[in-house]
Formats: structure tokens, C-alpha cells, sequence
């Protein structure tokens, strides 16, 4: 049964992959990619079968159909089978291709050579069963904050000033280690990943190895804020955060308290609708929401100590 893994199958309406993605990711799929079926998409996702069983796959099959209807779309339709453990993890891979994402950053599957004469940075991600693919509208979202926000550090060195640049970020719900990439990519000195899932922690340092991160610029461990607060030298200059609502909510006073009063946030995960209980949490403790992003349904709060 351990090397058994359930394939899902769902066709849906192009414009309800991110949610989709976003209910795989709660159910504990590990790997998911999606293709175009002319006007709709197919999307695929992967999981143990000793992890859920037929009932479970029948509630998130009544999940995805309550989701369609908030958005006012057709109902999707999940399909399941079983396949071998040595299908699982190649068998997605098929449908996910290189991507653009903002004005910098090009996400390279590791097993596929680059595009050539790219003046892109190139992210190689193997995410293994890891979340964090690019695929993600939150992902993408929090890849072009931080563009933004090392834009305007750019910006500062190159005005005269002669203040050094070592910006430490920490990643919190690190996934694939996807973002902590791509600040090391736009210069950040150092990036602190934690992720309560041991795989996502193997999967960061992993893609660490790939993209020629040099040793030490990039530190995972298994946990949550409180792992941070033990192993960081000083309060960082950036949090990037791609969960959930409910747990950015949860963690907003532990995070304050490896901020400085310069810190800046990136907080996404976020459906629209959650976006102002997230905003008076943060708020509550003397941060403030500089700009909201919004990209279908999701959101992204970039942030600064008040």
C-alpha cells in the first residue's frame, strides 16, 4: 500500500486552477500540474493511498463543486485511479514547462535545459512532492513583490548611497524553497526557510544544490516561527510568507517579534475575501498594509513596520 499512489484528474474551467491548486494543496496532494483541454483545463495531482481513502476523494470531490458555485463557474469533474510509486512523480512532470513570471524571474523544470539568450534570472525547480511550483498565483505574486522590493534596493545603492546591502529574509512555509531562490537570485545575503513538513525542507536544500546557491546562503529547518527565533543571528530585514489566511493570522505576533522596525512583509495565501481580517491582524501589531496585490482571486499584502 506505501508505494500506491491515488493519480486525481479534474476537468474544470481555466479560471479555476488557482483554486483548485489551492484545495489540492489543504487535501495534502504532493505534486501537482495542470494542461489545457482547448477551452478547459486538466489538472493532475497526486497523493498516497494510505493517506486518504474513497470517502475522502468523494468530500473533495462536494469541496470542488462548492467552490465552482462561490465563483459562479461549472462544476468541475474528479476523476481517480491508482498508479505505481515509480509513475507518481514523473507522470506530472510531462505538463509543466519553463514560465515567465514578472519582468526578471523564469522558472526552468531542473529536468529541461534553459531557454537560450535569457537575461531572465533563472530559477531551476525540481519540487519533488513539495508545494511551489510557479504555477501558483500566490506564488507568482510573491516572486514579483519581491522583485519589486529588491528593485527599490537597487535603486538606493545606485542614488550615492553607501549603506552595504546585506538583507537577510526569512521564508516561513518554505515549500519547494522557491522564494528563498529567487531573493538570493535578486541579491538577498541570506534566506531562513522553515516549513512543518520534513519533505519541503529536503526539496529547499535540494533546489539550493541545483541553482548554485553558494553553502550557508540558504537555511531550512523543520518548523515554524518559534524554530526561527532560535537560529536566527538578529531580527530579519524581509518576511515572505505563502500560506494560508488562518495561519498568517496565528503567526503575525511571533513574526513582529524577529522584525525590526524597518522589516518589510510579504504575506499571500490569501483569497480576496480574507484579505481584511489579515490586514487588522498585522495592523494590530504595528504593521501597516502598504499595497494589495490581486490576481484572479487570491491576494498578496506587501507590508512595513509602522
Amino acid at each position: 500500500m506505501s508505494n500506491t499512489w491515488w493519480e486525481l484528474q479534474i476537468f474544470c474551467e481555466t479560471e479555476l486552477e488557482d483554486s483548485i491548486f489551492w484545495r489540492l494543496e489543504n487535501f495534502g496532494c504532493r505534486g501537482t500540474a495542470s494542461e489545457k483541454k482547448g477551452d478547459s483545463s486538466l489538472v493532475k495531482a497526486y497523493l498516497p493511498q494510505i493517506k486518504v481513502d474513497l470517502l475522502d476523494l468523494a468530500a473533495l470531490s462536494l469541496w470542488l463543486r462548492q467552490d465552482a458555485l462561490c465563483f459562479g463557474m461549472a462544476e468541475p469533474e474528479l476523476q481517480w485511479n491508482l498508479i505505481d510509486e515509480e509513475d507518481w512523480a514523473s507522470s506530472w512532470k510531462q505538463y509543466w514547462h519553463p514560465q515567465e513570471i514578472g519582468d526578471r524571474f523564469l522558472i526552468n523544470p531542473a529536468w529541461l535545459p534553459p531557454p537560450e539568450n535569457s537575461d531572465r534570472l533563472v530559477i531551476k525547480l525540481d519540487p519533488g512532492v513539495a508545494f511551489g511550483t510557479g504555477n501558483h498565483a500566490t506564488t507568482q505574486l510573491c516572486l514579483e513583490a519581491l522583485e519589486m522590493r529588491f528593485s527599490d534596493y537597487n535603486a538606493f545603492f545606485q542614488s550615492g548611497n553607501t549603506k552595504e546591502d546585506n538583507v537577510v529574509i526569512a521564508d516561513i512555509g518554505c515549500g519547494s524553497g522557491i522564494l528563498s531562490v529567487g531573493a538570493i537570485l535578486l541579491g538577498a545575503k541570506k534566506a531562513y526557510g522553515v516549513d512543518t513538513d520534513p519533505l519541503a525542507v529536503k526539496a529547499t536544500m535540494e533546489n539550493c544544490l541545483l541553482n548554485g546557491i553558494a553553502d550557508g546562503q540558504i537555511i531550512a529547518r523543520e518548523g515554524s516561527v518559534e524554530t526561527l527565533a532560535k537560529i536566527l543571528e538578529q531580527p530579519v530585514d524581509g518576511i515572505v510568507c505563502n500560506i494560508l489566511a488562518d495561519v498568517i493570522i496565528s503567526l503575525v505576533p511571533q513574526m513582529s517579534a524577529i522584525a525590526k522596525p524597518s522589516t518589510w512583509g510579504i504575506f499571500s495565501g490569501v483569497l480576496v475575501e480574507q484579505s481584511k481580517s489579515v490586514a487588522d491582524a498585522l495592523e494590530k501589531n504595528g504593521w501597516i498594509v502598504a499595497t494589495l496585490w490581486k490576481r484572479k482571486e487570491w491576494c498578496c499584502l506587501n507590508v512595513r513596520r509602522s
